[in-house]
């Protein structure tokens, strides 16, 4: 896909030409089904046409809905995903097929997760502004062999030092690197992802990212304000009557 010149201005690294055969993959992504975004079905669609990003992981706090909802709506391939609160820190499932509770230890979180034959993704690992797993934590389900991936680089997170520990900590362990803008707003999508060869199914993503380059710089800025209309997230189906937004 290629991106908007608008989309290339904002986050330049979008301009560089693919590979045949690769995609680009945004690894971390929130929509109003997070609670704390309010970027809306809509919005999302929008953006992810101007970024030109092949596959978007959707990973809202504690809630998959959204993810389901739009993997059949967004001209993008959808990994159903899910950012979840454990007792020591967040932890990402990717190709969630229901959602995983929150509150668990982060070992019952993994497990959880692994039942699903989902991938395991430690985001934002040593940022604690980002509600990041303890070290201990990681360092506990890394001995495990309960991680699949971390997140080396997460465009929210301001220190550059911080996403390179997460670096050095992947490559001293072995561990799948991979990257997200942690998009709350909707021009953040893109401002992180991996490029790597493309993939069908979990197995083929965890082979896949292996081969995968990182890109991405450093974005965290606000929504421009605009007058909108939020719909509400409530009930079974994630659509309730609508509320008034900003």
């Amino acid at each position: 896909m290629v991106p908007s010149t608008e989309a290339g201005e904002r986050h330049p690294h979008l301009r560089e030409p693919q590979r045949p055969g690769w995609v680009r993959v945004d690894l971390h992504s929130h929509t109003m089904w997070s609670g704390d975004s309010t970027t809306t079905p809509e919005e999302i669609a929008a953006a992810v046409e101007a970024a030109g990003i092949d596959v978007l992981c959707i990973t809202d706090h504690n809630a998959v809905a959204g993810a389901q909802r739009l993997s059949s709506e967004l001209g993008c391939r959808v990994v159903v995903g899910e950012e979840l609160r454990t007792t020591a820190g967040e932890v990402i499932g990717l190709f969630l097929t229901e959602r995983v509770p929150m509150g668990m230890t982060p070992l019952a979180t993994a497990h959880a997760i692994r039942d699903q034959g989902a991938v395991v993704y430690v985001p934002h690992p040593f940022d604690p502004m980002r509600r990041n797993l303890s070290e201990a934590a990681l360092i506990e389900l890394t001995a495990a062999g309960l991680v699949d991936a971390i997140e080396v680089f997460n465009s929210k997170t301001s220190l550059a030092s911080l996403n390179q520990r997460a670096a050095d900590f992947a490559r001293e362990h072995g561990l799948r690197a991979g990257a997200g803008s942690d998009a709350h707003v909707p021009l953040a999508i893109g401002a992180a992802c991996v490029e790597m060869p493309d993939f069908d199914g979990p197995s083929e993503f965890l082979a896949a990212l292996e081969k995968g380059q990182i890109i991405g710089h450093h974005w965290d800025e606000p929504r421009p304000w605009t007058p909108r209309i939020v719909p509400s997230t409530s009930g079974p189906s994630g659509s309730g009557p609508k509320s008034s937004g900003i």
